[in-house]
């Protein structure tokens, strides 16, 4: 059975830290896999530490970067409320979660950008950085109002950002690269009408569909739905996150972290 991780506290920021944009161009070329997570406003956000902590400690931090982008909402779950919902400051104790973005990191942060957060010619745009370093941007959990955005192209903060800046078809850079969602909200919110029909934009209008090998050959999401069991709420049925055991290996199968093999499909 899975267990909670547990993190030190920490007095930190728990930002990114000064120089990031620099850092972070120089480390697309780092040979290392590279999983871009985030999550929105959603009671699973909760799961995030878990979902980081199983996969630093069973990958190395030579092969596997991981950074994180919260909105936010989701800040509010990971506030050090209780172990379970440890402060940012202390998922960065991982070697290998490189760093954690917020949307005050947009603009305001890292020494291209002014002291007083004014962004300047000649500046790195974050949302582009994030989106050329990822192999694969895993949002985990997607709420029902991040969802609603995303099929609109509203792009109103970092997340929203840079799945609206995806590489849809490798064009820009050279390669197809997948978008994971896992849906996570309250069972009438999933029931809903506009719920089924953002969800068909997702799975169906821009689907991953793969060729014989496991490459992509059209498309650039995949949706992992959600389980039926108790919610936050109190209800009990459809819209809770895929349990995050599964979502783990999902996103171990898709940056093939398990193989030798030439990346991540």
């Amino acid at each position: 059975m899975a267990t909670t991780a547990t993190f030190p506290p920490s007095s930190s920021s728990g930002h990114s830290a000064p120089n990031a944009l620099q850092e972070l161009a120089a480390s697309q070329q780092d040979g290392k896999v590279h999983l871009l997570l985030a999550a929105s406003g959603s009671v699973a956000t909760i799961k995030i530490p878990n979902i980081i902590h199983t996969l630093l400690t069973t990958h190395s931090p030579n092969r596997l970067s991981i950074r994180l982008v919260l909105t936010s909402s989701a800040r509010n779950f990971l506030a050090g409320q209780s172990a379970e919902q440890p402060p940012l400051s202390s998922l960065l104790s991982l070697p290998g979660l490189d760093a954690i973005y917020t949307d005050e990191d947009e603009w305001g942060r890292g020494d291209t950008i002014g002291p007083e957060g004014v962004w300047t010619r000649g500046a790195g745009v974050l949302h582009i950085e994030l989106r050329r370093w990822a192999h694969l941007l895993a949002v985990v959990p997607l709420s029902a109002n991040t969802l609603a955005k995303l099929v609109s192209g509203l792009c109103d903060n970092l997340l929203t950002s840079v799945v609206r800046a995806w590489d849809a078809d490798g064009r820009i850079d050279g390669r197809r690269k997948r978008i994971l969602v896992a849906p996570a909200m309250n069972t009438a919110m999933w029931l809903h009408p506009l719920t089924a029909k953002q969800i068909r934009v997702l799975s169906e209008d821009w689907g991953v569909k793969e060729a014989e090998d496991g490459t992509i050959e059209s498309g650039w999401f995949e949706v992992l739905r959600p389980q039926e069991k108790s919610l936050a709420c109190g209800d009990v049925g459809d819209g809770a996150m895929k349990e995050w055991t599964e979502v783990v290996k999902i996103i171990e199968a898709r940056l093939e972290l398990a193989s030798t093999g030439e990346g991540p499909r």
